[in-house]
């Protein structure tokens, strides 16, 4: 029997249609398989698991699958079961069933998101831009997803670490610091104030020096053994070069209502040399032309040759394979990270694939007991199907692309909304842009190129962050206009379902926590935009077919939109949107 409680659908479906396997064929062992249903005419759940029972007892999937429902005639919260096509099990549930549901969902404070049966400490990797660098629209990608995935994992019940693994170690740095020394030594002693586009500029400065002048070349390659062997003075100069860059990054993750733990490349710079030793220990080890490589079977370079996974350069330096290393093992060891999630780009596939096995071979991770997923990425388009860059074919600034989508939505504003204040405009633009931009990426599948476009991006129809936030709005001018707390009707007034468009609304909104469960399972965003994109919709059938106001149903709908309003929220809040007033 169905069960009254917030358990989903799905797992309960499957759980009883186990069952009724086990009773018709008892000589066999198999789990059911329970979908949500594509079309209404097949039901609201398929089971498509007689097909494949079909094959192994050699029978008829339709006779499988009448046999299967024949041990669930007497369900009490399913209404029907039709069987289909060469071996489907079409479920409808029951409208009474339904609607209980429905009542439990809006007294729940989890909106039936059930908890783990194992909290969970999990690991996210994202961001991670390079010290001395502006952020920029590749950028974007990792620092979203990343974020969604977290609060995602948040809300899932699990303990989260969210780290910023930022590039803030290395030989640029020496290049860097004798620069300064020698050009801008004021910047060190506080007289002068700098930001981040003055680094970039000293930077490329210093590059060209450090190409063209061998004496300076020597100083900088000396800068670094000196900051690597921890002098005070280069550590103080490294650490104002840092400070510079971090300053820049959180106005922009401010912006972005992002939240990150620093812990860059030079967190684990004293745990290098054991990293290499450990390795060697293990015999995983080999010397290539004086390097310190690991060579993994079946990674090989455009020439064919074996891949090589340096650990230690020739000259005696650490590479960044060295790091990822380290990271990993404190991860793993420290942390006691069950699950470690990186959001890098998928030119970094090979990489981080390469990575993952060698720790393994280490002994740093066991993946029978901590997972490791890397959540890889394709590029932002211009219109012009390339990577997306300024007019100028400069990589465009990540603070210019959100400034500029606030520029839009605030255009857009005043055209929806010629009265209001200037002052409001502005929160509600920033609000609109940001969340446009965010969405647009989000919706679209992680492992694909997308086109960036801001008037697509802040369309009011299809599915974009500025239809899902026009319904939003909606519910909450529709409950103004009624004036009673709908607080005061749960649990007091019945929920009750009589039209079919408040019955589907009512079902997409109990299958909302298996909207997450399939985040969580592929770890792309895309899905639960999917799905907040088909409540949007289902809520405007609702609101088409159903009159609210002053209606005899008024009470009932009431708590059905509000129910649609939190899980509404609770989405936006997990897709890192902020809801607006007005629209």
């Amino acid at each position: 029997m169905l069960s009254s409680q917030l358990v989903p659908l799905k797992t309960q479906l499957e759980t009883l249609f186990s069952q009724a396997i086990q009773v018709a064929y008892p000589q066999i062992s198999q789990c059911a398989e329970v979908t949500q249903s594509t079309q209404d005419k097949f039901g609201h759940y398929q089971c498509n698991t007689a097909m494949r029972l079909g094959k192994e007892l050699k029978k008829n999937p339709r006779e499988v699958a009448s046999a299967i429902a024949e041990q669930l005639t007497s369900e009490p919260s399913i209404e029907k079961l039709e069987i289909a096509g060469p071996g489907f099990i079409n479920i409808t549930l029951t409208d009474a069933f339904l609607q209980e549901q429905a009542a439990s969902q809006l007294n729940d404070p989890r909106l039936g998101i059930p908890l783990p049966s194992k909290r969970q400490t999990v690991v996210i990797d994202f961001s991670s831009p390079n010290v001395a660098k502006e952020l920029h629209v590749g950028h974007l990608r990792s620092t979203i997803i990343g974020e969604s995935l977290a609060r995602l994992m948040e809300e899932l019940g699990h303990d989260v670490l969210r780290l910023n693994h930022i590039g803030d170690w290395g030989t640029q740095f020496g290049m860097l610091i004798s620069y300064l020394i020698h050009h801008q030594p004021l910047i060190f002693s506080g007289e002068v104030e700098a930001e981040l586009p003055d680094l970039m500029y000293w930077y490329r400065e210093a590059k060209k020096v450090f190409d063209d002048d061998p004496a300076f070349k020597k100083q900088s390659q000396e800068a670094v053994i000196k900051l690597q062997g921890g002098d005070s003075d280069s550590l103080k100069a490294w650490g104002i070069i840092c400070e510079i860059s971090r300053r820049s990054y959180q106005e922009i993750y401010d912006l972005l209502g992002v939240k990150l733990q620093e812990r860059g490349e030079s967190f684990y710079n004293g745990m290098l040399a054991d990293v290499v030793k450990t390795c060697e220990a293990k015999g995983i080890v080999q010397d290539s032309d004086g390097a310190k490589c690991i060579f993994l079977d079946g990674y090989k370079n455009k020439d064919g040759d074996p891949l090589p996974m340096i650990l230690r350069k020739s000259d005696g330096g650490f590479n960044y394979a060295t790091t990822d290393m380290a990271a990993i093992r404190h991860r793993v060891g420290v942390e006691k990270a069950d699950r470690i999630i990186y959001v890098i780009d998928l030119g970094q596939k090979v990489h981080i694939d390469m990575v993952f096995e060698a720790a393994e071979r280490a002994g740093f991770v066991d993946r029978a007991r901590t997972q490791l997923d890397y959540v890889g990425f394709g590029v932002v388009l211009g219109p012009d199907g390339k990577k997306f860059k300024t007019r100028s074919g400069d990589t465009e600034r990540l603070i210019d692309l959100l400034n500029h989508a606030v520029d839009h939505a605030t255009g857009l504003l005043k055209e929806r909304l010629p009265t209001a204040p200037p002052d409001e405009i502005h929160q509600l633009a920033e609000k609109l842009g940001i969340n446009a931009i965010k969405y647009s990426d989000l919706s679209c599948h992680r492992q694909k190129d997308y086109v960036f476009s801001y008037d697509r991006m802040l369309r009011f129809e299809g599915n974009t962050a500025a239809f899902l936030l026009y319904s939003y709005v909606r519910i909450q001018s529709i409950k103004r206009k009624v004036g009673i707390p709908v607080d005061s009707l749960i649990g007091s007034s019945p929920l009750q379902l009589l039209h079919s468009s408040e019955k589907a609304l009512a079902l997409h909104l109990r299958q909302f926590p298996e909207a997450l469960a399939l985040m969580d399972r592929e770890l792309l965003p895309n899905r639960l935009t999917d799905y907040l994109y088909t409540l949007a919709e289902k809520f405007n059938a609702f609101y088409r077919d159903c009159p609210i106001v002053d209606a005899p149903e008024q009470n009932s709908r009431l708590q059905l939109i509000e129910l649609a309003s939190r899980i509404m929220e609770k989405g936006f809040y997990i897709l890192s949107l902020e809801p607006l007033s007005k629209m």
